[in-house]
């Protein structure tokens, strides 16, 4: 059984990055969007097993994304991978349904605790 993850991030070097180590995960399904606005479309429409979305987006930031989802009903694991400080983010981010937070860092070790965090949501 395979994870249908929904990749959101307006920077397309960082979706391809963060998608190649998702996909090389073993079970996981990358699907990525750059805009917030047609990735609402998308996990709205689509039969995903989570999202992981960036904070800070033109238009739709991740956090209004969350919201976005949780009003039309879309009730799977919402991740916000950011580099934004966890304390900066953690209460809007409750306050309007994202399961986690994630910290993106240097390195490639946060992949892993970020495909670990998806598991452990589903």
């Amino acid at each position: 059984m395979s994870i249908e993850v929904l990749l959101v991030d307006e920077d397309v070097d960082v979706l391809e990055i963060v998608g190649t180590f998702l996909g090389q995960e073993d079970g996981f399904e990358i699907t990525t969007e750059a805009d917030p606005e047609a990735a609402l479309d998308l996990a709205t429409d689509g039969d995903f097993d989570a999202v992981v979305s960036d904070y800070k987006m033109p238009r739709l930031d991740g956090i209004e994304l969350c919201a976005a989802l949780r009003e039309n009903g879309v009730d799977i694991p919402f991740l916000l991978f950011t580099a934004r400080e966890h304390d900066d983010v953690a209460d809007a981010a409750t306050e309007n349904g994202v399961t986690a937070v994630v910290q993106k860092g240097t390195g490639t070790e946060q992949y892993g605790v970020l495909a670990d965090r998806i598991r452990n949501t589903i």
